[in-house]
């Protein structure tokens, strides 16, 4: 099938014609599947944290941003209510829309995906119905760039268009694919992921009030400032990290909690500081570090808003290596301490910083304790950085990434 004209706005013009034989073997392979041709195309991106680490689940602030990586689902209705969604090399996902109920057994699975979305979306008056969907991703999975945000933002985007419309807006997409994750799924994570996959671009998003998170889209263009974005999967997968993630939130909510707290977003820096010794006394160094970056981190992400506002790159990269250096020695989520000599992604940062020194910037991406790292650098220099990170961490770890203007979106 020729690639289709809304499409070409999603990818990169190199990318056009593998994108093209993309589409052809999903659209071929939907036909395979499910015996007749689809009728739609549906698209979601993956996400990038440009700043702002570990600092949504206490009401803190960050910049994300929607990539050129994304979930492709081929798609046809259907009319008994059942959703059917297939994937090669996953099993299949079938729920009907006429049981929302929450079911223990499909925690951690995308089946408790698809049935939250249908939940919440029923609560707040959407309609529901069935569809057919094959997907295809090519957002790594466990590397911090949110491919579970991806699937569910799709997800949301199809029953909306299909049964609704497509009345609903982008910020309601991602609070509805988060609850989904939250109660259904059952992992514990804020809103980041799923509001830089539903709005497009690139966003400062300030969480201030988690029902209502408060989203400003950011203009720039680094192809203008003469710098890539680049990522490298360290292939040290994240998948059971849960306690690892779990124990930087709890341990940043034990330091709101001596204040009478919930959240870290409810206690000022110089409180904090002020009770330091009390502090010690009550809860571990690490609880106290990790704070001091939640606070730090806020600070550095208006920094980095106002930087790319004002067109200063050289400010954002100084910036952006400083959230990265935070995150190693405060926040201390390069690797876990339950396997301290498993450390791809510190030897990945050590290497960069290396090779960039003076020029370019890095951190750690997403979650941490493995996944990606990020770094910027002149154009000039990818082909050699990206050899380099593919000749130590293996052909196809290291990739490019372009911002992407558009959230999800029905392609054909």
């Amino acid at each position: 099938m020729n690639l289709p004209a809304l499409a070409k706005e999603l990818y990169p013009k190199n990318q056009w014609e593998m994108q093209e034989k993309r589409y052809t073997d999903a659209a071929k392979r939907f036909e395979e599947l499910f015996g007749t041709p689809h009728t739609m195309i549906f698209s979601a991106p993956g996400r990038s944290e440009i700043c702002g680490n570990h600092t949504d689940h206490n009401m803190g602030k960050a910049v994300g941003a929607s990539v050129t990586l994304d979930i492709l689902a081929f798609v046809s209705p259907r009319e008994d209510g059942i959703v059917r969604i297939l994937a090669d090399g996953f099993p299949a996902v079938e729920v009907d829309t006429a049981d929302t109920a929450l079911k223990e057994n499909e925690k951690g699975d995308s089946a408790g995906l698809v049935r939250g979305i249908a939940n919440k979306m029923k609560e707040k008056g959407y309609k529901l119905g069935g569809f057919n969907a094959y997907t295809t991703s090519n957002v790594f999975k466990g590397s911090g760039l949110s491919s579970s945000a991806a699937f569910e933002v799709v997800m949301t985007a199809i029953l909306d268009e299909l049964y609704n419309g497509g009345q609903m807006d982008r910020k309601e997409m991602a609070l509805i694919s988060q609850y989904a994750e939250n109660v259904y799924f059952g992992k514990a994570s804020g809103t980041l992921d799923q509001l830089s996959c539903a709005f497009g671009g690139m966003i400062a998003i300030d969480f201030e009030d988690p029902t209502d998170p408060k989203v400003r889209p950011i203009e720039f263009d680094f192809a203008q400032a003469g710098h890539s974005m680049v990522i490298t999967d360290v292939h040290s997968d994240h998948a059971d990290l849960t306690a690892d993630y779990v124990a930087i939130k709890s341990e940043m909510q034990a330091v709101a909690n001596f204040f009478g707290k919930k959240y870290l977003r409810q206690v000022a820096l110089e409180e904090f500081e002020g009770q330091l010794p009390a502090l010690r006394e009550k809860l571990s160094e690490r609880a106290l570090i990790r704070a001091y970056h939640y606070f730090l981190e806020n600070n550095r992400v208006d920094a980095l808003h106002d930087a790319l506002q004002n067109k200063d790159f050289e400010a954002f990269k100084q910036i952006v290596t400083a959230s990265g250096n935070s995150s190693y020695m405060y926040l201390q989520n390069i690797y876990s301490d339950r396997t301290p000599t498993s450390q791809a992604m510190s030897l990945a940062l050590c290497i960069t910083q290396r090779l960039l020194a003076g020029k370019g910037a890095w951190r750690v991406h997403g979650g941490g304790f493995g996944g990606t790292i990020q770094a910027y650098m002149p154009d000039n220099m990818v082909e050699a950085y990206t050899a380099e990170m593919n000749r130590i961490f293996g052909d196809g770890s290291s990739c490019v990434l372009q911002i992407r203007p558009y959230g999800p979106v029905k392609v054909q």
